[in-house]
């Protein structure tokens, strides 16, 4: 792990980190969890300092969503319109969708976050814009999507099932809604990107400034807690999406992903909840994010520099990231207040794993 302090020091050195922290774990114990810079103003950073972690939440809400499949008998390969019967795509399994499969990225009309039944309504008279085998990225509707199945299968949200079966048994550090409020002085607050005047001269953002396209349209047809300045409230930190609402330490993040990988004790994941979470459903050529990605049930596994040999996880808006390797019995973690540009982590994170794996 002295690498990894070399490099997590340079960041902040450099300047690259004004508030952070990351963990590591290996066969069930942490083995490193190190914290630098200011979680607000004047308050440092602590090792149990949480954060909004955006889509970094993904995974565990399909975790979730599996282990109540395994638990009705069920699996990935169940049709949607078995549980859902005005699902625009029936056939479509749970898989796919997991998988960003489905084409629902892009909504008739903006549904509001904080209403599930609207968000519902809205899904069924939107039209998919493309079927399986494309995949293109979920990054708003992925919530309600997922919520919506998991309320057919069990009557409860992702967020209270999460808090039933994971979080609360497992005492981890990573809430989906139901953060009490004695743990608000603990989180951390965002800082927004402030890199326009480099902007990536890339297809995907170029489509993504333009409001008129599928790609603009994917991430912002869900409506609710789209800025970092709405994300540093308490009503953010209760909303319990799926798709964006988790809030977590390093350390709960990664000690979450050592659920995934069957090494931490007390673990709700069946086996075969495990192998969905790290099998590929999907690669190829994303229709939202216009490169190239893999996608197993909820998790992203590509490109290797990051996700390791077979590893799986999930980046968040601003640099948060997560992931597990099942063949080392590694997991790692990092949190940030200052927020970055990118679908991927930027230079702080790689400098992080070239040093882990260097």
């Amino acid at each position: 792990m002295k690498k990894l302090r070399t490099a997590f020091a340079l960041n902040v050195e450099e300047g690259l980190e004004i508030g952070g922290s990351v963990s590591v774990w290996q066969h069930g114990r942490e083995l490193c969890t190190l914290c630098a810079g200011d979680a607000r103003a004047e308050t440092p950073w602590q090792p149990d300092t949480l954060v909004p972690v955006y889509s970094a939440t993904k995974p565990a809400a399909a975790a979730c969503l599996l282990q109540a499949l395994y638990d009705c008998c069920q699996g990935p390969e169940t049709e949607i319109g078995a549980l859902w019967p005005l699902f625009p795509l029936p056939h479509c399994t749970i898989g796919q969708l997991l998988s960003h499969q489905t084409g629902l990225a892009v909504l008739a009309e903006p549904a509001p976050l904080e209403d599930l039944e609207a968000c519902r309504r809205i899904i069924e008279r939107s039209t998919p814009l493309w079927a399986p085998p494309q995949h293109g990225y979920h990054p708003q509707t992925f919530g309600p999507l997922v919520d919506i199945l998991m309320v057919e299968l069990t009557g409860m949200r992702i967020s209270d099932y999460w808090e039933k079966h994971v979080r609360e048994p497992l005492k981890l550090d990573f809430f989906i809604g139901h953060l009490p409020e004695s743990h608000y002085s603990r989180v951390a607050h965002l800082r927004t990107a402030r890199m326009l005047g480099t902007m990536p001269r890339t297809p995907f953002y170029r489509e993504y400034f333009d409001e008129q396209s599928p790609v603009h349209r994917a991430f912002h047809s869900i409506v609710g807690y789209g800025s970092a300045r709405e994300m540093n409230t308490p009503a953010a930190w209760q909303c319990g999406s799926p798709a964006k609402g988790g809030v977590a330490s390093s350390r709960g993040l990664a000690a979450f992903y050592q659920t995934l990988l069957g090494w931490l004790p007390g673990s709700p994941f069946a086996a075969d909840v495990l192998e969905w979470m790290r099998t590929p459903q999907c690669s190829g050529w994303d229709l939202t994010l216009l490169e190239p990605t893999t996608f197993t049930c909820g998790a992203m596994c590509e490109p290797a520099a990051y996700f390791g040999k077979h590893g799986f996880g999930h980046a968040g808006a601003g640099g948060s990231f997560g992931f597990a390797e099942p063949e080392s019995g590694l997991s790692f973690a990092y949190v940030m207040r200052g927020m970055e540009l990118g679908n991927l982590p930027g230079p702080r994170v790689a400098r992080l794993l070239a040093s882990l794996r260097g």
